[in-house]
């Protein structure tokens, strides 16, 4: 028989163990159990990066300033004369005559502040004697184009100015006073319509260079109306276009495929020069003799025509309108639209 000493020993070890033991593992679990929750209740804070459509973006304000709308001199050129007009009144004109009141709010906002920028720029600039020194003129071929309250109605109905017109109000309404400036200076604020996938560099159009007007891409015009166009001549009818605009030039009907070739292009993809006969022609040259919508074409010679595939429509410098619109439309704001377009510069509130 075993020691009855020994045997109670063991049982008062035991005894004082056991429980000993439990508590242990059970505070164990718990320290797990209450781990796993915390690191789940971390993982759902979290935040989860989305894509641009989908992420909340900060809105930026850029109304600072709260000053007196300036008055304007404007030489309306359909009525030949002078006009006062306030500033932000002639831009709901500008606004409306410039681009369609379908555009997304955010695209309108950015042609918005490029008509008001064009203006300050042409202030800067002193008196005009095209228009009657009046600070900007109302002919979209020198200036902007500008259509009165009173144009509006009578060719688009009181409907619509009941509810697109105060769209472009609220546009320029929501920006008063914003320009771009580059170096605290406005700048020059060209735009057109349609790129052809990338706008060109200022000094290849118009031999200035801008250092805000360079070539950058511009993917989202091809839902414009106008961004390929094409045309068909008879090869007669190309020869004498150029020589109606060159006398000198030596270019006959046949074999046109060995007297047309182009040389150089643009960044942005434009014609530059073209050898036509013996004449070395500037692509925007060639534009203009053909009535293209833009310096970006093909030339194809088959038989006795000249098919011609063109990209885009307008100057292709600054912002294309279109463009805008497609951004607007991946929701990007006026000033993201602004800032891709016009390399380098900012926004700023003067009134």
């Amino acid at each position: 028989m075993k020691n009855p000493l020994l045997i109670l020993a063991g049982v008062v070890v035991c005894s004082i163990s056991i429980p000993i033991l439990i508590s242990v593992v059970s505070y164990d679990d718990i320290n797990v159990s209450t781990q796993v929750k915390e690191i789940k209740e971390v993982a759902t804070k979290t935040p989860v990066v989305n894509t641009k459509k989908e992420k909340e973006k900060e809105v930026i304000n850029y109304e600072t300033i709260d000053k007196k709308t300036p008055t304007i001199n404007v030489y309306n050129h359909k009525l030949g004369k002078i006009q006062a007009m306030n500033m932000e009144e002639y831009l709901y004109g500008v606004l409306a005559g410039e681009m369609s009141s379908e555009f997304d709010i955010e695209a309108l906002k950015a042609q918005a502040l490029a008509a008001r920028t064009y203006v300050k720029y042409k202030e800067n600039q002193g008196p005009n004697s095209k228009h009657r020194n009046a600070l900007v003129c109302t002919d979209f071929r020198h200036c902007q184009e500008y259509k009165s309250p009173e144009e509006l109605e009578k060719k688009n109905g009181k409907a619509w100015m009941e509810n697109s017109y105060k769209k472009i109000k609220q546009a320029v309404n929501e920006t008063k006073g914003q320009i771009i400036t580059y170096k605290g200076k406005p700048i020059l604020t060209l735009y057109f319509s349609t790129s052809s996938g990338k706008t060109e560099n200022s000094e290849e159009v118009f031999s200035s260079a801008y250092p805000y007007l360079k070539s950058v891409d511009s993917p989202y015009d091809k839902s414009a109306p106008k961004y390929i166009s094409a045309l068909e001549l008879s090869n007669s009818d190309f020869v004498n276009l150029f020589k109606k605009s060159y006398g000198n030039i030596k270019i006959d009907a046949g074999n046109l495929s060995n007297q047309v070739k182009i040389k150089k292009r643009s960044e942005g993809g434009a014609v530059e020069s073209i050898k036509i006969g013996n004449k070395e022609i500037k692509g925007t040259d060639v534009r203009s003799i053909l009535n293209l919508n833009s310096a970006n074409f093909d030339m194809k010679f088959e038989n006795n025509s000249v098919k011609i595939n063109v990209k885009g429509y307008g100057h292709g410098v600054g912002m294309s309108q279109w463009g805008a619109q497609g951004m607007a439309e991946e929701g990007y704001k006026y000033y993201e639209i602004l800032s891709h377009y016009y390399t380098g510069t900012n926004i700023t509130d003067i009134y």
